[in-house]
């Protein structure tokens, strides 16, 4: 189990090495700079000595290995530069939006637990019956449907018709039930096919014949035996997508105007906000080896094959 953490820290710092490089480099080479776009927002004219001046200001001045060594020996001292787009410290932007995206994050994830999870083993106890087709076609539909489309489905319904939920902002707790049914649902759609899928599979095993020939009910056999090895096969799965959470969901964010790092990062690309963009990567980086990591010691709870092969190395 230590040496797991250990190795996964180490190959975090690797890994968030590289993302900075890399990104740092990508951003260096676009044609624009965050400087045209802040003039442009302010109203200032285009001469030579005020652009010269903002990029003295904000380092964008000196060549890419002195920028990248200055902003990689800031972020060792916890800063990670200054946003362009909202003229204040990075690490301000990012640590005033995660409470949001974590809230938002959260509430989808769960409710993609209650609608897929029932479904998906009804889809599989009942398969090639009406009850399966009903919820494979609706799993199909919620598929298909793009992320936007349907916020702007759940927007005018609820919010432009009815006039019971607030079309955007987070003025109350209100604010956070299209933005959740928007995201759970369309998780959702994914994981009724993929529970269906595996179990499924664990039906048709010999064990399951077993179990039936020394009289266990159905019911026992679903839950505590087909259910929990099926877990397996999806657990990766969901901290992948719980992941994606955490870093925040662009388009869903920008369409309810949810202030979470997502719409943050989009503002950022908008604006050719280096240092923001910069952030928000090494952020989703951390995420996802941190989720990858305790998604392989849950496996140890779930499978005790699993934690008899770690005991025994």
């Amino acid at each position: 189990m230590l040496k797991l953490i250990r190795n996964r820290l180490l190959s975090l710092i690797v890994i968030l090495f590289g993302l900075s490089v890399l990104t740092y480099g990508m951003t260096y080479l676009l044609p624009s700079n965050p400087i045209d776009v802040m003039i442009d927002s302010m109203g200032l004219p285009h001469d030579e000595e005020t652009i010269e001046n903002l990029n003295k200001e904000y380092g964008f001045d000196a060549p890419f290995w002195v920028q990248y060594g200055k902003w990689l020996n800031g972020v060792f001292h916890g800063n990670f530069g200054r946003s362009v787009k909202y003229q204040e410290p990075v690490k301000d932007v990012l640590a005033r939006k995660l409470p949001n995206t974590v809230k938002l994050a959260c509430t989808s994830f769960l409710l993609m637990i209650v609608i897929s999870f029932p479904l998906g083993i009804a889809s599989a106890v009942y398969r090639n019956k009406l009850a399966d087709y009903i919820i494979r076609f609706l799993s199909f539909i919620g598929g298909a449907m793009p992320t936007f489309w349907f916020g702007m489905i759940l927007i005018f319904f609820f919010g432009v018709r009815l006039k019971i939920l607030p079309v955007s902002g987070f003025s109350s707790w209100k604010s956070i039930i299209m933005p959740t049914l928007t995201l759970g649902v369309s998780y959702s759609a994914f994981y009724i096919r993929r529970i269906r899928a595996v179990m499924v599979e664990q039906l048709s095993e010999e064990y399951i014949s077993g179990l039936k020939s020394r009289g266990v009910s159905r019911r026992r056999i679903i839950f505590s035996h087909v259910l929990p090895n099926s877990l397996l096969a999806i657990i990766t799965m969901l901290g992948m997508s719980f992941g994606g959470l955490l870093g925040g969901t662009m388009i869903v964010e920008t369409v309810f105007g949810w202030n979470g790092i997502g719409s943050a990062a989009m503002a950022a690309i908008s604006a050719r906000d280096y240092y923001l963009i910069q952030g928000y990567v090494l952020w989703m980086g951390f995420i996802y080896v941190m989720v990858n990591l305790f998604v392989d010691i849950s496996y140890q709870f779930i499978d005790p094959r699993i934690r008899r092969g770690m005991q025994q190395r």
